[in-house]
């Protein structure tokens, strides 16, 4: 992890952040993760994300215990507490943006989402392959983005009613 922060992160603008629940991993693990992030916190050209002992599931439970001990030290009221609120405490907020992924490329011929991103996944689209994550390559890409080109984006909004002639 830390020779990944010396070797890409800072030679080539990359920053490191691992997501998942840092209490499973060996603490040469935590150590690493923690320096490798800190190194590349700065660089702003690609963002890594490395999904470590993460699920979706964690996420939101380990958010919500943030929140709810927020309540206990009455720092926070629970009716304040709202999606957004929500939202900043999952493991990928500090990404901005990237928290919510336009995109979901599902390989394998899963059609499912197996505890990933379930949060941060509520409107984004989703492709699913038969091609294995390694030998999903350029032309599959191409074709993924021209599928979501395709779509139109809603947001969780209905389709405008068509006029009935």
């Amino acid at each position: 992890m830390a020779g990944l922060s010396r070797s890409c992160g800072n030679t080539e603008g990359i920053r490191v952040h691992v997501i998942g629940d840092p209490s499973t991993r060996p603490a040469s693990l935590q150590e690493a993760v923690r320096e490798a992030e800190e190194m590349t916190r700065n660089n702003s050209r690609l963002h890594l994300i490395l999904a470590t002992v993460y699920s979706g599931r964690w996420d939101i439970v380990q958010a919500c215990r943030e929140l709810a001990a927020k309540v206990q030290d009455k720092l926070l009221r629970p009716e304040d507490i709202d999606e957004a609120m929500l939202a900043g405490r999952l493991s990928t907020s500090v990404l901005g943006e990237v928290a919510s992924p336009d995109l979901l490329v599902r390989t394998s011929g899963e059609l499912r989402l197996s505890n990933f991103l379930l949060w941060q996944s509520a409107y984004t689209e989703l492709y699913f392959t038969n091609k294995m994550w390694p030998d999903f390559d350029k032309d599959e890409y191409i074709q993924a983005l021209k599928d979501f080109q395709s779509r139109e984006r809603r947001f969780g909004q209905r389709k405008p009613s068509q006029p009935s002639n």
